[in-house]
């Protein structure tokens, strides 16, 4: 069951924004997805290249309900999760900068992009 939660604003340097994460290459794909849609908002999205992920920030309580398969969503509470431009972890960077996107990601807009960038890699990679 898709439920709408309100983009909460993310504006202390300390949030208590979950995380969802996926595959690097799912997480573009879904960039692309919402960037391109009428109206969608994408909030700051992390890429961590060791793990090879990329991490949308999602609004509070999130991931309490969160069940999209290849993905997970974690509860920061604010522990170490800070939205400066530079990311303290080496080998992250943003995606998309805290600065460039004030919103955390809608979850059922995110969760409908997920679907259907997998969607587009299982049917591109059905044709090799």
């Amino acid at each position: 069951m898709e439920t709408s939660q309100s983009n909460d604003p993310c504006t202390s340097s300390v949030t208590a924004c979950d995380l969802v994460t996926v595959p690097t290459r799912q997480g573009l794909e879904a960039v692309d997805i919402l960037r391109r849609g009428a109206g969608e908002v994408v909030g700051p999205v992390l890429h961590d290249d060791g793990d090879d992920t990329l991490a949308f920030l999602v609004p509070p309580g999130t991931a309490a309900a969160w069940d999209v398969p290849g993905s997970t969503c974690t509860r920061t509470d604010g522990r170490g999760l800070r939205r400066d431009p530079e990311p303290r972890v080496r080998g992250s960077d943003w995606l998309v900068p805290p600065g460039e996107a004030d919103l955390a990601t809608d979850p059922a807009v995110l969760r409908r992009a997920l679907g259907e960038a997998a969607r587009m890699i299982e049917a591109a990679d059905s044709c090799r």
